[in-house]
């Protein structure tokens, strides 16, 4: 498979990048702005990444920006993040503690790594407006799975004194479940 052709911008590729979770852990998603040297927005990443802490999903950003920066070929990559945590670990001054962002992290080290330069910024959340935007826009948009795989889950539906009733409810991608006809075919 041949390379993709770099961008047309050169010096340095600027990443705004935010992730969130609703809950934490929660429905996450995360979203990254990218601009030129000049301040152009060049493109926008988003993603909704299921049921994840607001942690992973920052660092789920920070490899979409690194991530698309290796493949379009850019050595230079600037990162702005609201994230203290996700800052200070990739520049060293926090140790990487927790079991679900070690894989992340050496995987964000790693892509680093193939760049030329690299940097990452600490940004009040005031001036990450696009980024946070986008990141919402994924949580919204991704409540649901999308699938081509069917999907089982377990239902106990219960009624006064009887024994509750266990099934386990397997569906396609956009089939709908009707309790109701369910329960009375049950009968």
């Amino acid at each position: 498979m041949p390379s993709p052709p770099s961008l047309p911008f050169s010096s340095e590729l600027t990443a705004y990048i935010d992730g969130g979770s609703r809950g934490n852990p929660g429905p996450a998603g995360y979203g990254v702005l990218l601009e030129d040297a000049s301040g152009n927005a060049v493109d926008t990443l988003s993603e909704f990444i299921g049921v994840a802490t607001n942690n992973v999903a920052e660092y789920r950003a920070l490899l979409a920006a690194l991530e698309y920066a290796v493949q379009k070929q850019q050595k230079r990559l600037k990162i702005n993040c609201d994230s203290e945590l996700v800052v200070k670990q990739m520049q060293g001054r926090y140790r990487v503690q927790s079991p679900d962002l070690k894989p992340l992290f050496e995987r964000a080290r790693k892509l680093a790594g193939q760049l030329d330069a690299f940097s990452i910024h600490h940004i009040p959340r005031e001036r990450n407006h696009h980024a946070d935007r986008l990141a919402n826009q994924a949580m919204d948009n991704g409540a649901l799975p999308k699938t081509n795989k069917a999907v089982t889950f377990r239902a106990v539906f219960e009624h006064g004194k009887l024994k509750p009733l266990t099934r386990d409810i397997n569906l396609e991608d956009g089939a709908e479940y009707d309790v109701q006809a369910r329960k009375r075919s049950t009968k």
